[in-house]
């Protein structure tokens, strides 16, 4: 448990690192532009290195036009999946900005009511997780020990 305590302490310093880090659509450089994939890609690099696995070009209706939900999908391959009301800074929240739409929209939890994350004309910022995000939240997951 001090481990992963550890892990998510890390994963939140480096979120905030990024604060301030211009919006731009599919980015993933802090200081430079990123988008709300971009933050999380960021600190997963921080944490281990290289990503995952390849990401290809995406629109911002990406996610309507392929009408899956890859970006919960994506998740679920990486992350591991942890009860919403577990939730701490450092972990991922996934959003369902349109409610009958697909998950399309991530966050860094960055304390009981906040989370760090890149939107549409906004830079990085830390802001309230409000009732509107709230109504929004799909999924939660915490980055894997090394080895998971």
């Amino acid at each position: 448990m001090k481990q992963n305590t550890n892990l998510r302490s890390r994963a939140l310093i480096e979120a905030r690192r990024w604060i301030g880090t211009p919006y731009r659509h599919q980015g993933s450089v802090r200081g430079a532009g990123c988008d709300c994939l971009g933050l999380v890609r960021g600190v997963w690099r921080a944490l281990y290195g290289d990503e995952p696995e390849g990401l290809p070009p995406y629109t911002p209706d990406w996610a309507e036009r392929a009408g899956s939900e890859s970006l919960l999908e994506a998740a679920q391959r990486h992350l591991v999946e942890i009860d919403i009301r577990a939730v701490k800074p450092g972990d991922v929240l996934i959003f369902r900005p349109d409610l009958k739409g697909p998950a399309k929209h991530c966050a860094i939890v960055s304390g009981p009511t906040g989370i760090i994350h890149a939107y549409w004309g906004r830079a990085v910022a830390e802001t309230s997780l409000s009732h509107w995000w709230q109504r929004r939240l799909v999924a939660a997951f915490a980055f894997p020990q090394r080895g998971q």
